[in-house]
């Protein structure tokens, strides 16, 4: 296991780029066979991805959490973005298709996950926070989800957002999770911009081509910064930072969050004529 420590808000601004990517930014994840996990201080998560080919992968419970089990203390919820696969817990099998999610309860033992087509695998997106109880096991596809249409073209950011582990759906501790999707010729997200002080967030952005790229926007609304980011890599928020992007063309991205509470709507905004 990884682990990071974000910069304070102060300090953050001496950063150059390749200081911001290294602290902010996961370039290492869904590498073929493996289980990746990233330890942030950012309110103690964990994010990762597991991508199985032609074995079963097991969630296993590194050293640094001092515990029995991935989930003994903790929550973990988790997107397919990648083939058709399977995730088994303690001993129930919950098939997995494109974008189908799965949040995993505090007391889950034995974990693991599988790809239907070793040539086609599953790509898991993994966000885990500390928990203080236990909520069932619940899977959802999209078609469960609950979808919010927002933007506009004229504005360059028609999108749809789907929700998946929130107040109002999957019940957990802190863990909220969905996902966004751009319609064609769309490329803002999150734009007015805000911040959480409540909640850090993490944002993996998938469903690009090769050739495309995201500038995901980062820092203090008076202090941006600016990343480019590829497919299937993820940008560590935390609470005091805005996070908001512009792709070259549209994209999908997994937002997830955890903290002081659940609420959606609980935002500082950062107007656009505010921002520096």
């Amino acid at each position: 296991m990884e682990i990071r420590y974000s910069p304070n808000p102060k300090d953050y601004q001496r950063l150059n780029t390749d200081e911001l990517r290294a602290a902010f930014l996961i370039e290492s994840l869904f590498a073929p066979g493996k289980l990746e996990l990233i330890y942030t201080d950012a309110d103690r998560a964990i994010t990762g991805s597991v991508v199985p080919t032609d074995a079963a992968i097991l969630l296993s419970a590194d050293a640094e959490l001092r515990a029995a089990y991935f989930c003994e203390r903790r929550e973990l919820g988790v997107l397919n973005v990648g083939g058709e696969g399977a995730i088994e817990v303690d001993g129930k099998v919950f098939p997995m298709a494109k974008l189908d999610c799965l949040y995993i309860g505090r007391g889950s033992q034995k974990i693991s996950f599988t790809s239907r087509n070793a040539n086609d695998p599953a790509a898991f997106f993994l966000l885990s926070y500390p928990a203080h109880t236990a909520y069932p096991t619940t899977h959802a596809q999209k078609k469960d989800a609950t979808p919010v249409e927002l933007g506009t073209l004229a504005d360059a950011n028609r999108r749809t957002i789907f929700k998946y582990i929130h107040a109002g759906g999957i019940k957990s501790c802190q863990l909220v999770m969905g996902f966004t999707q751009l319609q064609e010729g769309s490329v803002w997200n999150t734009m007015p911009a805000h911040t959480h002080t409540r909640r850090s967030e993490i944002y993996l952005y998938f469903d690009l081509t090769p050739k495309q790229r995201v500038m995901h926007f980062m820092g203090l609304p008076q202090q941006t910064r600016h990343l480019i980011v590829s497919n299937r890599q993820a940008i560590i928020s935390p609470s005091w930072s805005i996070h908001s992007g512009c792709g070259t063309g549209a994209y999908t991205f997994c937002w997830a969050m955890g903290g002081e509470n659940q609420a959606f709507d609980d935002m500082d905004p950062a107007p656009v004529e505010q921002l520096r």
